[in-house]
C-alpha cells in the first residue's frame, strides 16, 4: 500500500495553469457539429493557436500564421487591406467565447512537405513591423480590430527540429539568422507594447543543444526582451516534466538569466516517433492511458517550477486525446482535464506527495473545502492495481467531512461512484486504483 500525505493547512501558493492546451473550440461545421459546449466546460485557461493552419473548423489555410494573414510580402504593411484577418478574427471569437485567452504564437506552422511560410521573412524589421500591426489589430482595434488584451506573444515555433532524416519543417534559416530575427521582432514588439509578454522560441527541447545556448547567450548580452521561455517536450514518464523545467532552468542559470516564466507548451504521450512506436503512441493518447499520462504530468507540473503546462492539441487531430476528429465527442483525455478544472476553481495549492513511484497527486483548497486530483500511471501496461492511502489533515473536520469520489476509467467517465462521512482533525481515505485510474476527491466539511 502507498501513503499519499495531504495537509490542507499548508499552503504552497496558487494552482498554476496546467490545464492549458494548443488550440481552441472548432466553429459550427457544414454537417452542424461543433464542440463548443464540450471544450467551454473544461474551463481551460489558456488556448495557443499554433498549427491552427491545419484544421478547416478554424479556417484553414488562412488562419493565424504571419504569412497567411499578411500574404504577400512586398505590400504595404501599415494598409490594412494587405491584411486577411477574418478567418483568425472568427476563430480568436471563439476561444474567447469560450472563456479562454488566446496565447498567439507569431511565425508559421510546422512544414513537414513544401516549405513556404518557414523560411527566414526577407526583411526581419518589415515582419516585425507586420506582427506589430496583428497586435494592434486584436488589442487596440486597429483595421476594425478589437480589444481582447492579449498578453502572451511567442516568436516562432521549433527553430531547432530535426526530421530523421536532417531536415528542419520549422527553420529554414540559420541559427544566427534565427537569433537575429527573434532579436529585430522582441525589440520592436516590445517598444511598442511594454505591457505584454514577449517569449519564445518554443524550442522542442530546453537542452543544451548548439541553439539554445547561442540563442540564450544572445538574450543576456544583447538585452533582449524574454518575457517567458517556451519550450516542448515529449515523453512517456510524467516525472520527465520536472527534468525539463530542471534543465531549462539549468540554461539560464549559465548565463545568469533572470528566471521568465517557464512554459511548456507542447507535450503529450510519446514511446517513439516512428513506425510501430509512433502508432502505438497515438493509440495510446487518444485512450485511458493517454488520459492517466494527462492526469500525471498535471500533478508534476504543478509541483514543479513550471508556470505552465499547454497540451498538444485539443485541435480534433490525430494526437488529440481530447476530441475525436470526425464526431468532436469527448475521449478519456477530456476526462482528466474535466476532472482537474475542479483545482484551479479552488484556487490553492496545498501540501502533498506529487509522486510515489506511479502514484500523481496534487491537491488544492478555498479556505473551506479541498480537492485531490490522483492517478495511477506506469507505461508498464501489465502493471497491477494500487491501494492507496491518503492521509489527510488540515481541514476543518469538526463535524466531519462529506467526500464524493468520481472516477475515470474505462467505464467511468468522471463520474460520482463513492460517497463517505469521514471524522477528525485528520482521517484517512483509501482508494483501489487499476491501471490508469484517475480519481478526483472532493472533500467538504459539514456545517
Amino acid at each position: 500500500m502507498k501513503t499519499i500525505s495531504v495537509d490542507f493547512s499548508v499552503s504552497l501558493g496558487k494552482i498554476k495553469p496546467m490545464n492549458a492546451v494548443n488550440n481552441g473550440p472548432n466553429g459550427m461545421t457544414e454537417r452542424g457539429t461543433t464542440n463548443f459546449p464540450a471544450y467551454a466546460a473544461l474551463e481551460i485557461p489558456y488556448a495557443r493557436n499554433h498549427d491552427a493552419s491545419f484544421y478547416s473548423g478554424y479556417g484553414g489555410e488562412h488562419t493565424v500564421d504571419v504569412h497567411r494573414i499578411f500574404k504577400s510580402f512586398d505590400a504595404d504593411e501599415n494598409d490594412p487591406a494587405s491584411y486577411t484577418f477574418g478567418p483568425t478574427d472568427t476563430y480568436t471569437a471563439n476561444i474567447c467565447a469560450a472563456g479562454t485567452k488566446v496565447f498567439y504564437r507569431l511565425g508559421a506552422s510546422i512544414e513537414h512537405g513544401f516549405k513556404y511560410g518557414t523560411y527566414p521573412p526577407r526583411d526581419f524589421h518589415k515582419w516585425a513591423r507586420i506582427c506589430e500591426h496583428i497586435i494592434r489589430h486584436y488589442n487596440e482595434g486597429w483595421a476594425n480590430g478589437f480589444h481582447y488584451g492579449i498578453e502572451y506573444w511567442e516568436i516562432w515555433n521549433e527553430p531547432d527540429c530535426r526530421n530523421a532524416d536532417g531536415s528542419n519543417p520549422c527553420w529554414q534559416g540559420t541559427d544566427e539568422q534565427f537569433i537575429d530575427l527573434y532579436e529585430v521582432a522582441a525589440k520592436h514588439l516590445k517598444s511598442c507594447f511594454p505591457e505584454i509578454k514577449i517569449g519564445g522560441p518554443a524550442f522542442t527541447a530546453p537542452k543544451h543543444g548548439p541553439l539554445q545556448l547561442a540563442f540564450l547567450r544572445a538574450v543576456k548580452e544583447r538585452e533582449i526582451p524574454f518575457d517567458f521561455y517556451s519550450f516542448h517536450r515529449y515523453y512517456k514518464k510524467p516525472e520527465q516534466v520536472r527534468a525539463a523545467v530542471e534543465t531549462a532552468k539549468a540554461s539560464l542559470d549559465m548565463f545568469g538569466i533572470r528566471k521568465p516564466e517557464l512554459i511548456l507548451n507542447e507535450w503529450n504521450y510519446i514511446r517513439g516517433w516512428l513506425k510501430e512506436d509512433w502508432e502505438y503512441s497515438l493509440r495510446s493518447e487518444r485512450g485511458l492511458k493517454g488520459a492517466s499520462f494527462i492526469a500525471g504530468s498535471m500533478c508534476i507540473g504543478q509541483a514543479s517550477d513550471l508556470d505552465m503546462l499547454m497540451y498538444y492539441d485539443a485541435r480534433p487531430c490525430g494526437m488529440s486525446g481530447l476530441f475525436d476528429t470526425d464526431t468532436m465527442a469527448p475521449r478519456k483525455g477530456y476526462y482528466a482535464f474535466y476532472e482537474f478544472k475542479e483545482l484551479p476553481r479552488l484556487g490553492t495549492a496545498v501540501e502533498i506527495d506529487a509522486q510515489k513511484e506511479n502514484i500523481y497527486a496534487c491537491a488544492a483548497t478555498d479556505g473551506c473545502d479541498g480537492a485531490i486530483f490522483i492517478t495511477h500511471y506506469d507505461d508498464l501496461d501489465e502493471a497491477p492495481s494500487e491501494r492507496v492511502r491518503l492521509s489527510v489533515r488540515g481541514l476543518d473536520a469538526r463535524d466531519g467531512v462529506r467526500a464524493e469520489i468520481y472516477l475515470l476509467d474505462e467505464t467511468h467517465n468522471a463520474e460520482l461512484v463513492r460517497e463517505e462521512m469521514l471524522l477528525g482533525e485528520s482521517f484517512a481515505l483509501y482508494l483501489n486504483m487499476k491501471l490508469f485510474d484517475t480519481c478526483l476527491i472532493k472533500l467538504m466539511p459539514i456545517k
